[in-house]
């Protein structure tokens, strides 16, 4: 770092893993991270369920760039930076929809969906060369590629393929994946909101088993006093490493999932088609795969920003940071292309109840990451953070830190290094 500070200290003699918290508020690691890690790393952009068909697209902001992913009239996806090459004015200025073609407002540039400059007014003003190189098209992200219908974007033309760069993490978007044979898929609607806190500790919140018997002491409490609930059914699992910073929870739980694991809350209905689901999972992958695909839990993080928590839901979540104490924030459920329509009522409900930003989970984190930032304010004094949990176990459990220890690991790997 360009201060030579040192905000990771570990100490394996005594199994000890601190955090400086000044990583959390100082301006300068903030603008450091969008140059070292954002700008160096393969981002999530969507998922290719949201432009099915040809013409369809949707704009994002990723790392504060503004992006379009379309499918073009070849079938093919692409990821275009959404600025016009001739005077930089943002193309598609809406959310999602379906287009042949974007036209700037500013100046009447036409391009397909591919990015190829198809029209300009006064065209004839132009050299019969013009745009020959192609200069003068949508300019397409450096680096594009899809893996289990997810889609990622890096700004690095040199970085190292993304099927490399997933590492383990790929076993679990292809559990994921292998939920419906239909194929899964993003839900109308996304939830956007902001946290008065660092994006790290969003990162960290998201894969922290320990916290879960605590802050959502609620939540447990409901389920075990709802017809829903399975008091048979304990957290518990284990944490992993899966290479690159990337990490995940795995786990059993007391909620009901719409893929396969019946609460008595389901009904009898709910019995037959749960059964039914699970059958199929086994015809499909063997029954060690759809026991694992049905029963367990998974909290994974893809470094550094993409969440996905397949529990009893499947959200994708993903944030950036607008300056040191406060993040913008995206998340989406997922969910097979075709499932009854009881099955989808539930899987929304579970949803919505316990990870949308009314539910049970979401409010309670909000107040805990905003009660760290501002604790955060005495950093000089108390500096800081313990991450030691289960340090030296060979199998650390769910609610143990390893996870937090192997992003915190790659971050401070990114950002030890030069520009």
């Amino acid at each position: 770092m360009s201060n030579n500070k040192q905000y990771v200290k570990i100490d394996d003699e005594k199994s000890t893993f601190h955090v400086s918290r000044s990583a959390f508020v100082e301006e300068s690691v903030w603008k450091d991270e969008y140059e070292k890690i954002f700008d160096k790393c393969w981002l999530y952009l969507g998922h290719e369920s949201e432009v099915k068909k040809k013409g369809d697209f949707v704009t994002r902001t990723v790392a504060n760039r503004n992006i379009i992913l379309t499918r073009d009239a070849k079938g093919n996806l692409n990821a275009l930076l959404n600025t016009c090459p001739h005077r930089g004015a943002t193309v598609c200025r809406e959310s999602s929809g379906n287009k042949k073609n974007f036209q700037c407002f500013y100046h009447g540039w036409v391009f397909g969906c591919d990015g190829k400059l198809k029209n300009q007014p006064g065209s004839e003003s132009y050299g019969s060369d013009f745009n020959e190189d192609g200069q003068s098209d949508l300019a397409h992200v450096p680096k594009f590629d899809v893996y289990a219908g997810f889609c990622f974007i890096s700004f690095d033309p040199d970085i190292i393929p993304l099927p490399d760069y997933l590492a383990g993490a790929k076993d679990y978007l292809d559990l994921i994946s292998n939920h419906s044979e239909s194929g899964m898929g993003i839900v109308d609607g996304s939830q956007e909101y902001a946290i008065r806190a660092n994006w790290k500790l969003l990162v960290e919140n998201s894969i922290d088993g320990y916290h879960a018997v605590t802050t959502h002491a609620s939540y447990l409490d409901y389920l075990m006093n709802t017809n829903g609930g399975l008091t048979d059914v304990a957290l518990e699992g284990s944490s992993y490493d899966l290479g690159n910073g990337h990490a995940v929870l795995e786990y059993s739980a007391p909620w009901g999932r719409p893929v396969a694991q019946w609460i008595p809350l389901f009904g009898e209905e709910g019995k037959k088609e749960m059964q039914g689901i699970y059958d199929r999972l086994v015809e499909l992958h063997g029954e060690e795969r759809a026991q694992r695909i049905a029963n367990k839990n998974r909290n994974l993080l893809i470094f550094p920003n993409l969440v996905i928590n397949d529990i009893m839901a499947v959200t994708v979540r993903t944030f950036y940071p607008a300056e040191p104490g406060y993040m913008l924030v995206n998340g989406w459920a997922l969910a097979p292309n075709e499932e009854t329509e009881w099955a989808r009522k539930y899987r929304l409900y579970n949803f919505l109840e316990f990870l949308g930003p009314g539910g049970f989970a979401t409010p309670d984190d909000v107040e805990a990451l905003e009660a760290c930032q501002t604790g955060y304010r005495n950093f000089k004094l108390v500096e800081w953070n313990d991450i030691s949990k289960g340090m030296g176990l060979e199998t650390p459990s769910y609610d143990d830190e390893l996870q937090m220890r192997v992003f915190w690991s790659q971050w401070n790997k990114y950002m030890s290094e030069d520009a």
